[in-house]
């Protein structure tokens, strides 16, 4: 997961969550929490008792996040965040809690208060893992089209572009899908599936070669000594679990959208 894919993913997460982005860079990202954000992020379980306690007034914090060091200025304090760092993980986890899916409409301002259709989309975000002695990660992001079929990659770079609300906004209407989601979501995963496959396997080859080596040298390690069946069949095993190629595919988050055809795109 590249960092870019991370402050996009972050961007559409708070918002998503009806959370201020107070101030944004192509590094950095400051947010305002929500009492619930705060709740499932920030680890203050006891803030909040004895808050719900006291009868106190809430008052959720602000994060400032910051994803490309390279891109931000020195006098900027905030948390660095990338994948695998347990705020990352949170955040992840936070998604699960919530539910996968999520529901947005573009927010648009019709003229003349003209009704104004949104077209329905189906966005995915997929997690590629490739598994062997060693782990590489990658993030997908597609979008279908639920009328014409259309499929667009990098969708949430699309979404960037849009402001996006859980509330349908006035004067607008959603248009009827004619592939259901359930078979988009069969239909995306299909595709993440083709694409995982045309990874170059230069990791896969590295993993079997080594696995060859290591299993050269169990065999002549028992080479010649008895009643050791067992333990040769455990090392063997083990060996096979170390090395052996995989690939996971992992759909950790998505939702229907709900945007304007607009020119050109």
């Amino acid at each position: 997961m590249e960092q870019r894919d991370i402050h996009t993913f972050l961007l559409r997460f708070f918002q998503a969550n009806q959370c201020d982005i107070l101030e944004e860079s192509t590094g950095h990202m400051t947010v305002q929490l929500t009492i619930e954000m705060d709740k499932l992020i920030m680890n203050r379980p006891f803030y909040w008792h004895w808050l719900e306690k006291t009868g106190g007034v809430p008052e959720p914090r602000q994060l400032t996040l910051i994803t490309d060091q390279k891109k931000v200025d020195d006098t900027i304090e905030g948390e660095f965040i990338h994948f695998g760092s347990p705020r990352l993980f949170q955040i992840f986890e936070a998604v699960k809690q919530q539910g996968r899916f999520i529901r947005l409409y573009e927010q648009v301002t019709p003229l003349m208060k003209n009704q104004i259709a949104l077209e329905p989309w189906l966005g995915l975000n997929v997690k590629i893992s490739y598994l062997a002695d060693r782990k590489k990660d990658k993030l997908l992001s597609l979008g279908l089209h639920l009328i014409r079929g259309e499929v667009v990659e990098q969708f949430q770079e699309k979404l960037e572009t849009r402001e996006l609300s859980s509330q349908i906004p006035d004067y607008c209407f959603t248009m009827s899908t004619m592939i259901k989601p359930e078979s988009g979501v069969k239909r995306l995963y299909s595709l993440m599936e083709h694409y995982a496959h045309e990874e170059p396997d230069d990791w896969a080859v590295r993993a079997v070669q080594k696995w060859k080596e290591d299993t050269e040298l169990l065999n002549q390690f028992y080479e010649g000594t008895s009643d050791t069946s067992v333990e040769y069949e455990i090392e063997r095993q083990a060996l096979k679990t170390l090395y052996e190629p995989k690939i996971s595919l992992t759909i950790e988050n998505g939702g229907l959208f709900y945007l304007q055809q607009k020119r050109g795109g």
